[in-house]
């Protein structure tokens, strides 16, 4: 089982770069942009390489589980790995040119792959220790990226960020101490199989409550979001792709989803928790984000309502709302990144994001208008962009579920539909006070963004369009195998630890 080599390199490659982009920018700062867009093209190769491949454990050192470090590359950590992967490079060509007007790329960089490490690391571990060690790195280098702008509005924005994922880290410590305590163990499967044998006590329930507040504020889920809407807004609009495109899917929802079904168990209590969470978060954040002005704070609060897309259909837990829940993962991850890139190429052109001081930018800016429509039409459930099937799935999950939770269920389903169509009104905005309308004055001299950042949108948008045309391509390889190690905890510890 220790024979997959290429798991490793998705930590030590962008590690190790993090700390060689400082060292070369100083000589040259273009090749920050080289070693930095390499190194995620590097990462987009490996990860696809798992796609399909056999489930594999790497045994760190060479010591076996559950005594050494183990990392896991099964079907479900390799879609994380394609998505983090795939946008951390679009991400890193939007910043060729994006990131000239900042002060020093090669620490922009640096801290880019810092957080890229940690996030392939909490995907990878079979350790919940580790777990919480990868987390921190991509969580204290997110702080300094949502601050890198070095204005009041970033560094206020930032410290509340990291007053409140302190906060989320220190639940998660917590949680981590009473499981070991409850265990005597770190690994997860180790964890999972003391579970399966003796069942939850007080203690190990007391642990998962930490783990919901702590990872549900990673998540930013609603009650726990309150980061959220200062943090995207302010940081660089590649950073602000980066947190509402990998982060909170990674050190969240991911991991919400890898120890309430592959260690702990779902069912009962904790399926109510995670689905009044993510009704919560759709319904708040989409009413929240019809009211913004600020085109970065309004996709903000949307990243907040579709991630409660992602939790009903996880906490639903029938095979079509987890199916619909991975692929809304996947397809926000797109659309989303999208949105926010597209907000700072207007940003970029225009110098505002105040959406009634912008209008006409399509007739300007065709590429940044162009695609912008795209992740529009993606967001709001338009067929056959891919954002429809996600939603049409985590919908038909719901009706799915009325043999378990009765009429409620149907209930669920509208509140889905109705979410849905508030989103379209939302971006109805967006597109009518944005990109078109009169032109006014001032911006009659703007021009179409740089070529590189032209690039990295033109990619998203092909990539909206490509996941809903080839929809059932797309959930026959990545998305079903992905459910089936959601579902099959015995598997999980079968893998893990060989039994």
């Amino acid at each position: 089982m220790n024979d997959n080599h290429v798991l490793p390199l998705f930590v030590a490659l962008p590690l190790g770069a993090a700390f060689l982009i400082v060292l070369v920018g100083r000589l040259r700062e273009s090749l920050s942009d080289l070693l930095g867009t390499l190194i995620a093209a590097i990462l987009v190769v490996c990860s696809l390489q798992l796609v399909g491949a056999p489930e594999q454990v790497y045994h760190m050192g060479g010591w076996e589980p559950p005594l050494g470090i183990n990392l896991v590359s099964d079907a479900l950590s390799t879609l994380l790995l394609v998505i983090v992967s795939s946008v951390s490079l679009l991400v890193c060509i939007y910043s060729i040119t994006y990131m000239k007007g900042y002060t020093s790329k090669p620490k922009y960089y640096g801290l880019l792959m810092l957080m890229i490490a940690g996030m392939n690391g909490v995907v990878l571990t079979g350790d919940l220790f580790n777990m919480y060690v990868f987390l921190e790195i991509a969580a204290i280098a997110s702080y300094a990226l949502v601050a890198f702008g070095t204005e009041h509005e970033e560094l206020e924005a930032s410290f509340k960020y990291l007053v409140l994922g302190s906060v989320a880290s220190s639940f998660i410590l917590f949680g981590i101490a009473l499981m070991y305590s409850a265990t005597g163990t770190l690994n997860l499967a180790d964890i999972a199989n003391t579970i399966d044998k003796n069942g939850l006590n007080a203690v190990m329930t007391m642990a998962s409550a930490m783990f919901i507040a702590g990872f549900g504020l990673k998540a930013a889920m609603v009650p726990f979001h309150a980061w959220l809407p200062d943090a995207h807004p302010s940081a660089p609009a590649p950073i602000s792709a980066m947190l509402s495109g990998l982060l909170i899917k990674a050190l969240g929802v991911y991991a919400l989803v890898r120890l309430f079904y592959s260690v702990i168990g779902v069912g009962g209590m904790y399926t109510n928790i995670l689905i009044g969470l993510g009704i919560l978060s759709m319904v708040v954040g989409v009413i929240l984000a019809v009211g913004q002005w600020d085109f970065k704070r309004l996709l903000a609060y949307h990243s907040i309502s579709q991630m409660g897309y992602v939790m009903l259909g996880v906490g639903l837990g029938t095979p079509l709302a987890l199916a619909g829940a991975l692929f809304h993962l996947l397809n926000h991850s797109m659309f989303k990144s999208l949105l926010f890139l597209c907000s700072g190429a207007v940003e970029h052109s225009t110098g505002t994001r105040r959406l009634k001081e912008l209008g006409g930018l399509w007739y300007r800016m065709p590429v940044t208008g162009t695609t912008c429509s795209v992740a529009s039409l993606s967001i709001s459930g338009v067929p056959p962009f891919n954002g429809f099937w996600s939603k049409l799935l985590i919908i038909a999950g719901a009706v799915q579920a009325a043999d378990r939770f009765g009429p409620v269920a149907y209930v669920l389903a509208a509140i889905t539909v109705l979410v849905s169509f508030l989103t379209l009104v939302s971006f109805v905005k967006v597109q009518r006070y944005v990109l078109f309308g009169a032109l006014s004055e001032k911006l009659k001299k703007i021009r179409e963004v740089p070529a590189a950042m032209c690039i990295a949108l033109v990619a998203f948008a092909i990539l909206c369009l490509a996941l809903g045309v080839f929809c059932p391509f797309v959930l026959e390889k990545l998305i079903y195998p992905a459910r089936d190690v959601v579902l099959d905890k015995a598997g999980y510890i079968g893998l893990v630890l060989g039994k």
